[in-house]
């Protein structure tokens, strides 16, 4: 079996990847290891950028439908001390050009605008190799196997497409984010909810920090920011919630009730969110009938641009592909071109800005930069 375009993974970037190229008139098949589009949670809120990801959905005919998806108020942002002082606060005005919504509502806006059976569900890919002339073959966990005549990883961190293109290999960044919720927090954590406020609440210190979205429903998500060594995290049974809990909540002695309530009160399982990157200036050269977007071809650090730009990816790599209909090389190698400078930019940006939350300065780096004491972009996402 061989298709015009192959993706694999069903993420942000891969979907709008698939949405653009049907907008053009292209096919494309879609493989996704999860068994369907509900198979698990998609994460938290996304601040969607006007320059990348909003570009991306107006080239994919879908902004007037994602402005429908919008969680007022999302922009809101603060930042506390350890005691829940508020030392900045910033409501949202509608003004910030960086619209929240939630990645789960997100992704299914792109499902529902792709022809049936675009989307291969349960199809995990466990190997791929090189055929020669431009054609790869994927295998799946199954044992099925298929062939393709352009093959695109948009499989994320830990990419099997990767290795047809690139040795390098995500390194750990030394700080682990430990997520949680609440949930119909206004009722039932009132405290907490106070605090977070309408849209993001990073409550920080020195290597450490509570940071909170709020999210449609009185819903609070929480990432729970620590520096700490590999072996630190693996000494944690996550499997047992209570005590990993605990755990994390001991590390903020002293801390405000309504803060780490954030954590011990949490009515999820706490996840490890281990934080890796691969090299900024990661690139490859060009080979025939591959590339990758996204995480796959550049993950960074969190900064609010992981998901935004690899929807840009998405979206120019099909335009790419549209221009040179009958040279796939001239197409891949035109979107690459675009793809290692502002995928560099990006890195080296987020490099700089995860410090400000846990430097030695914190709370006040991260005040300083949103009130222009500091250079630096804006975490309001992650």
């Amino acid at each position: 079996m061989t298709t015009h375009v192959t993706i694999v993974g069903a993420g942000l970037g891969g979907l709008t990847l698939a949405r653009v190229l049907h907008v053009h008139g292209i096919p494309a098949t879609v493989y996704e290891a999860e068994a369907s589009p509900a198979a698990r949670a998609q994460g938290g809120m996304l601040d969607i950028h006007d320059h990348d990801g909003q570009r991306a959905l107006k080239a994919a005919g879908l902004y007037d439908r994602f402005l429908d998806l919008i969680h007022e108020g999302g922009q809101a942002i603060r930042v506390l001390d350890r005691h829940a002082t508020v030392l900045f606060d910033r409501p949202d005005d509608g003004s910030g050009g960086r619209p929240e919504v939630l990645r789960g509502r997100l992704r299914q806006l792109l499902l529902d605008s792709l022809p049936a059976g675009t989307v291969a569900w349960g199809h995990k890919v466990t190997a791929a190799r090189s055929l020669g002339d431009g054609r790869h073959e994927l295998t799946f966990a199954d044992g099925s196997k298929v062939t393709s005549g352009l093959l695109v990883g948009a499989d994320g961190a830990w990419s099997r497409v990767r290795p047809l293109l690139s040795a390098a290999r995500p390194e750990y960044a030394g700080t682990v984010f430990v997520e949680t919720y609440l949930f119909d927090s206004d009722e039932r954590h009132p405290a907490s909810a106070g605090a977070v406020g309408e849209g993001s609440m990073f409550a920080l210190a020195p290597g450490k920090g509570i940071a909170a979205h709020r999210e449609p429903d009185g819903v609070l998500h929480t990432y729970v920011q620590l520096n700490k060594p590999r072996e630190w995290i693996d000494d944690i049974d996550f499997t047992d919630a209570a005590g990993a809990a605990a755990r994390v909540a001991e590390e903020f002695p002293g801390w405000a009730p309504e803060l780490t309530a954030l954590i011990t009160d949490g009515e999820t399982a706490p996840v490890a969110r281990i934080l890796h990157s691969l090299p900024g200036d990661h690139r490859w050269e060009r080979v025939p009938g591959v590339t990758l977007l996204g995480d796959a071809a550049h993950l960074m650090l969190p900064s609010g641009e992981g998901a935004n730009i690899a929807m840009l990816d998405g979206a120019e790599l099909a335009d790419a592909i549209a221009a040179h209909p009958d040279d796939t090389e001239a197409a891949l190698t035109a979107y690459e071109e675009a793809l290692f400078p502002r995928s560099a930019e990006a890195a080296a940006e987020a490099a700089a800005l995860l410090p400000l939350y846990l430097d030695e300065n914190a709370p006040h780096s991260l005040v300083d930069m949103f009130t222009g004491a500091r250079q630096g972009g804006d975490p309001a996402g992650t």
